[in-house]
């Protein structure tokens, strides 16, 4: 039996959380930081790599405990320290010297049962409220299941056009409704263009606004980038399923191959064969690809991706990556990209055949440069043309940069 842990073991721990917390800025929330219901008892926060979650944790210790509050403790489970101490004596540390929260960070580091971890310090220790996370967005989908019936998941996107100008200083705006958009449009964006010329900022942001960590070295962003899809690809697939290191660089030869011819109706079958890998094997790395934030499927109206042999149409997740990872960026592809990363959020995106994006059932949008007109969608009701490189529309013409309002 393994002696309990003493205030001199944890003292170390102790001292990295103050300091993390303590150097954490809370001048700026995204949008989830109130969305979250902080009173459940289990809560997971999931999402792509880079997208904040780590800093969504900090801000809520700062914000509501405090620095060095003796009732909170936050941890990245990738800390030496775990190396040579169980979670499970961790968390019995902090119950019985009175801590009532853990924020527990890049919890697969726990390794493949981290999901019965966290499971076990939740059933023991009734009285500790959990907050949990991690990098591995492929990890924490795979053991979702385990935990879904006892936890409160929450998935944090990458930021919105609008929240990348809150983070710059330069507009404080609250997030608009789907039907705020297409009724009352004119008056919007005439309104937040008067104050503050927009255009130039959205061109910036589908460079490098999606991913909050730009602003720690614009320089590197797309080398972070790059960083960031090799990690996927390298040790979170690896991590979720037997793959060798051939079906590591098909999978890495198929994100560019997509990237690269996106959003067509894709030729799958083409595409197996040009990877040499089987229909499963290349259905199974799609699916991959597309729950790890690298690629977004756009569905025919009522599929699940469960039940999907080939996705209408293939989108790489955002503006961002997309540069990234492409050589040379098509800006139709680009436009079309932007609206269903910022659209997807909170709405159902389909493809019919008829228009660019059917949402919710509803509205039918057409999207294109300032030219762009009604010709492919002039008989259909509640359809509305997506004007790139114009700061204010006109009628049912609405302009692009206004969708990434919507959270």
């Amino acid at each position: 039996m393994a002696e309990k842990l003493t205030t001199e073991d944890v003292e170390e721990l102790l001292e990295t959380s103050n300091r993390q917390i303590r150097e954490e800025s809370a001048t700026f929330h995204r949008y989830l930081f109130d969305e979250i219901d902080w009173r459940d008892r289990l809560i997971c926060i999931k999402g792509a790599r880079g997208t904040g979650k780590t800093t969504l944790m900090r801000q809520r210790m700062k914000e509501h405990f405090g620095e060095d509050s003796g009732k909170a403790i936050y941890a990245s489970l990738d800390d030496l320290w775990f190396a040579y101490h169980r979670l499970k004596d961790f968390a019995e540390y902090a119950y019985e010297h009175g801590y009532t929260h853990l924020f527990l960070d890049e919890v697969q580091h726990l390794g493949k049962d981290w999901s019965l971890a966290v499971k076990n310090i939740a059933d023991q220790f009734r009285k500790l409220n959990i907050v949990y996370s991690g990098s591995s967005l492929l990890q924490l989908e795979k053991a979702a299941g385990d935990l879904s019936r006892r936890q409160a998941t929450y998935t944090l996107e990458g930021m919105s056009f609008r929240e990348y100008l809150g983070l710059e200083g330069v507009l404080e705006h609250r997030a608009l409704t789907m039907e705020e958009i297409v009724t009352d449009h004119v008056g919007i964006a005439s309104k937040i263009d008067k104050g503050l010329k927009v255009l130039p900022f959205f061109e910036t942001y589908r460079k490098c606004g999606f991913y909050p960590f730009y602003r720690e070295s614009l320089a590197k962003f797309g080398e972070r980038l790059a960083e960031t899809v090799n990690k996927v690809l390298e040790v979170d697939y690896p991590a979720i399923d037997e793959v060798s290191q051939e079906t590591i660089r098909k999978t890495r030869r198929m994100l560019m191959v997509l990237a690269a011819s996106c959003p067509q109706t894709p030729n799958m079958s083409g595409l197996y064969r040009e990877l040499e890998t089987g229909r499963d094997q290349g259905l199974k790395m799609l699916k991959a690809l597309h729950r790890a934030g690298l690629l977004a499927l756009l569905d025919a109206k009522g599929m699940k991706l469960n039940d999907l042999s080939k996705p209408e149409k293939i989108y790489v997740s955002n503006t961002n990556l997309m540069r990234a990872i492409v050589p040379r960026v098509d800006v139709g592809v680009e436009r079309e990209t932007f609206f269903y990363s910022q659209v997807r959020k909170g709405h159902a995106v389909a493809h019919t055949g008829v228009g660019d994006f059917v949402v919710d059932g509803r509205w039918t949008f057409e999207v294109g440069g300032k030219g762009k007109g009604f010709a492919q969608i002039a008989d259909i009701p509640r359809s509305y043309v997506v004007n790139d490189e114009i700061s204010v529309g006109h009628g049912c013409k609405i302009p692009l940069w206004l969708y990434g309002f919507l959270y």
